[in-house]
């Protein structure tokens, strides 16, 4: 009898040992006599368990990790192909306390599936929302995704399904909808590891969202350090086309959408909706002033639906499901799950998938399990490079839009990364100056300018140069970036500065010795 055998072919666990462990099991195997099949998954999130092998048995997957090579023929001879307990055993996987605790609706088949076998896909629910959607008018399906209250995945969490009905109503001959792939943020690697584990789901959100707004043609815009990523996404387009529910007529219904997959220019600034635009139309990656709204006047001119990974792979469950049952997750205005991203300085990094309104403390000591190096924890940075740090005091703040903006932060595209007391916090609000330096696009002054001057305001301050006097012109500085920037890139980058300052002042006016050590 044949054993399956799970590793995963996501970058994570190829990037310490999967594809060495899956040769080195087949290998094994078949020495003792023992046939398997080697299925290559997506992860399952449990980074810090990568590579995380799991072995089908009559009671369920049995999962194992971290397994590397040279692990394999002890766990093979201890019986790891018929499930039994070892060392590095977890047990079943599907009763595991971290997965177990969680809401998965968009990474709900990723890790448990080959990404690319369509009809597990289809058996786990795949294309049950686009066959939904498009026994629909459109407008009912534009109706469903608005009454959700799904809002983008991104800095703006603007109203989904507004942007939707915007396109649907616009008069043109020619409609796109748009994909943005380019995952910038450090810590944050979901849409990647969705790309890699469950590349279906985009593609069903995508083709949902095209045939309901009029639009004919997809483009996923993916960030060129994605090689995997992209390989995956443009098979699964090949697939989907041969079944039929990519092409001229999706699904037999009448309606086309097909969809491109383009690899980005390498520009963070590309994350930004328009500035991807200028990217897909050949010219170089620079944000368009607002308005003309890209929902209007969108790509080559043409109205677009720009959404990223996150917000399209809700999709699909939304037409599924109802819009009522995805509204019931989340608290106020902020509904249904986020795929929140753990890491940094933490003991367990991975994807947690959670209606919002969970604490970050919860996050980051019960499923991050606190720092990796068990030192205190000081900060915690939510959203990105230009994402608040917050300090212990605001653990607490629910996760979740409003609230997060009320304590001065915000969630973007859902990273937390973790610092812990060893941390220098002036020179994590360098970093932010200087990392928007380096990544601005150029076009307005208070970004391309002001970041630059802020590096050295900054020097200043932390050499104890005339340190009020430039306290006072750091924040003027600020604030004129954030009034004065033409996007989010300028805009935002004075949230992490201000925040370090407001919470941990104590590190820009420390007397160099001292800084020298904690650096």
């Amino acid at each position: 009898m044949t054993t399956r055998v799970y590793v995963p072919r996501d970058s994570a666990a190829r990037s310490v040992g999967a594809d060495e462990v899956a040769a080195r099991i087949e290998d094994v195997a078949a020495a003792r006599g023992h046939p398997v099949e080697v299925i290559r998954n997506g992860s399952r999130g449990m980074l810090w368990l990568e590579p995380f092998v799991e072995v089908e048995t009559p009671a369920g997957r049995v999962g194992y990790g971290p397994v590397h090579a040279d692990d394999v023929d002890t766990l093979i001879a201890g019986g790891m192909l018929e499930g039994r307990p070892l060392p590095l055993s977890h047990g079943l996987v599907d009763q595991i306390p971290w997965l177990v605790r969680q809401q998965r609706i968009s990474f709900a088949r990723v890790g448990v599936i080959d990404p690319l076998d369509l009809d597990e896909y289809r058996r786990l629910g795949g294309l049950v929302g686009l066959e939904r959607a498009l026994a629909k008018p459109r407008d009912e399906v534009v109706a469903d995704v608005l009454a959700s209250g799904l809002r983008g995945r991104g800095g703006a969490g603007f109203p989904a399904g507004i942007k939707w009905r915007t396109v649907l109503e616009a008069d043109s001959d020619v409609k796109y909808v748009c994909c943005n792939a380019d995952e910038g943020d450090s810590g944050t690697y979901a849409d990647r590891m969705l790309m890699e584990g469950d590349p279906f789901t985009l593609l069903e959100g995508m083709a949902i969202a095209g045939t309901a707004v009029g639009s004919t043609r997809g483009l996923i815009y993916v960030r060129s350090e994605y090689p995997d990523a992209i390989r995956t996404l443009r098979t699964a387009v090949d697939i989907a086309r041969v079944d039929g529910w990519l092409g001229d007529a999706v699904l037999g219904s009448g309606r086309a959408f097909d969809i491109r997959v383009v690899e980005g220019a390498g520009s963070y600034v590309c994350g930004e909706e328009t500035a991807m635009l200028e990217s897909l139309e050949g010219k170089r990656g620079m944000v368009r002033p607002k308005p003309p709204i890209p929902a209007l006047h969108g790509l080559f001119g043409k109205p677009t639906l720009v959404h990223n990974v996150l917000t399209l792979s809700a999709v699909p469950a939304i037409l599924a499901d109802g819009a009522a049952a995805y509204q019931a997750l989340g608290v106020d205005r902020s509904r249904g799950t986020q795929v929140f991203q753990l890491a940094g300085n933490v003991a367990q990094g991975g994807i947690v998938e959670l209606g919002f309104g969970v604490s970050l403390r919860e996050l980051v000591e019960d499923y991050g399990g606190g720092t990796r190096t068990g030192r205190p924890l000081r900060a915690v940075q939510v959203g990105g490079p230009l994402g608040a740090y917050l300090p212990d005091a605001d653990l607490d703040v629910s996760m979740d839009y409003e609230a997060l903006a009320a304590v001065g932060g915000m969630l973007g595209h859902g990273g937390v990364v973790i610092f812990d007391d060893t941390v220098d916090m002036a020179a994590q609000a360098r970093f932010a100056m200087e990392f928007c330096a380096v990544e601005s696009c150029g076009k307005c002054t208070p970004c391309r300018i002001g970041s630059t001057r802020g590096v050295e305001v900054i020097d200043r301050i932390t050499a104890g140069i005339d340190r009020q006097t430039n306290l006072e012109l750091l924040e003027e500085l600020c604030e004129t970036m954030t009034d004065g920037s033409l996007c989010a890139m300028g805009g935002l980058t004075p949230l992490p500065v201000r925040s370090a300052l407001e919470h941990f002042p104590e590190d820009f006016t420390r007397p160099l010795d001292e800084q020298q050590e904690r650096r």
